[in-house]
């Protein structure tokens, strides 16, 4: 088998770029691991940047987005179980964030990839890379038990943080970063209508989060130990201590029920430089970890396809390979942004393990700073709706 582009993993970063390249008039062949029905069943983030969903409609899938998706144009971040910061995006900073589960996408990906004629191939084991470093890189999988190759110009590692494309670069040509936050996230779904707005709170018994999948659907989080199970969380034990965890006149207006579905994630930031090595190139979770409390880790693989795909295009259609030599160092630069972003958050938001009474005071002072400053709020909104591509 032959193509231009080998695309190592079908969730939403190597799919979109598929799509993309399909639509650039770049042949691309897609290898994932797993069936069609287990990418679809995963439950990831919702919250969409504005240029996501510009990148998004560009490739063909805006349609659902813009009719089922919901502006977000503010933030509340509540603290001291009473005050409560309105951050609004739309006069901080022009742009808002849209509310669109990471399944829909998926969805509408794999739609879009049917109509497109875009080969992805299911259920492919014992994946390898081999020969990046020279001119005539390769392919190798299993697939209903035959062996397979691709051979191609180019290979883009997208299959996420236990793929096998960032094993490729040899340790002595990479540097990964990596802080391991002491907490986890415990977080619900429940087919319950969400409150207007999303909420952050900072507790003294820890961070919880009130947001959404669409209009009849919630999700909610809460800190916890990172050797909590979630067998230790019963439905009632959760949604109590949610309510104490938010100012009594937020906790009034949520809505409980049942679970359907419920999970414990640990935090982490991670980040590997540089994200291309010989021929091939990283993009999304494969590269780059971050916490979920500043909504980036999708918005940055699409960014990073973007990137990848316009470099490709440049490469393909003008003769120029600035962009693709480039890459890396163009993605990395809304990776840091974003990483130090999600890591601020983060830091603001939870209670930490060891923190003493002065660094909670000081946490507070952040918090009380924001709530009087239209120049604090406006930094937390830029960064929030994301930078321009």
């Amino acid at each position: 088998m032959q193509t231009q582009v080998a695309i190592i993993g079908a969730g939403p970063a190597g799919t979109l770029l598929s799509l993309i390249l399909k639509q650039h008039g770049i042949e691309s062949v897609v290898i994932e691991r797993q069936s069609k029905d287990y990418v679809l069943g995963r439950i990831r983030a919702g919250v969409l940047e504005w240029t996501s969903a510009e990148v998004l409609t560009a490739a063909g899938i805006g349609d659902r987005l813009h009719a089922e998706g919901h502006r977000h144009n503010s933030v509340e971040i509540a603290f001291r179980n009473r005050d409560i910061v309105s951050v609004d995006f739309e006069r901080l900073a022009g742009k808002p964030m849209v509310a669109y589960g990471q399944t829909k996408i998926q969805e509408d990906l794999y739609a879009a990839a049917e109509h497109e004629d875009v080969d992805i191939v299911f259920k492919s084991s014992d994946v390898e890379i081999h020969d990046v470093t020279t001119d005539q890189p390769y392919v190798t999988f299993v697939v209903n038990g035959e062996p397979q190759r691709i051979d191609c110009d180019y290979v883009a590692g997208c299959d996420g943080q236990h793929g096998v494309s960032r094993s490729v670069i040899p340790a002595e040509a990479k540097t990964e970063y990596e802080r391991a936050y002491p907490f986890g996230w415990l977080g619900i779904l429940s087919e319950t209508p969400p409150l207007p707005r999303l909420v952050y709170a900072n507790s003294e018994r820890g961070f919880a989060l009130c947001s959404e999948r669409n209009p009849t659907l919630s999700r909610y989080y809460v800190q916890c130990e990172l050797t909590d199970q979630v067998k230790d969380w019963s439905d009632d034990r959760f949604w109590t201590e949610l309510l104490a965890r938010l100012p009594q006149e937020k906790a009034t207006e949520v809505v409980t029920g049942p679970s359907i579905e419920k999970s414990i994630a640990p935090l982490r930031s991670y980040v590997v430089e540089p994200m291309q090595y010989g021929r091939m190139f990283l993009a999304g979770d494969a590269a780059h970890i971050v916490p979920p409390t500043g909504a980036k880790g999708l918005n940055l693989a699409i960014s990073d396809v973007y990137y990848l795909a316009n470099a490709l295009h440049h490469h393909y259609h003008d003769g120029d390979s600035t962009p693709l030599n480039g890459y890396s160092e163009t993605a990395l630069n809304r990776v840091w942004s974003s990483v130090r972003f999600s890591w601020w958050m983060t830091t603001l938001l939870h209670r930490f393990p060891d923190q003493s009474r002065f660094d909670q005071r000081i946490q507070e002072a952040d918090l009380e700073h924001l709530s009087h400053s239209d120049a604090a709020m406006q930094n937390i909104a830029e960064q929030y709706v994301g930078l321009d591509l």
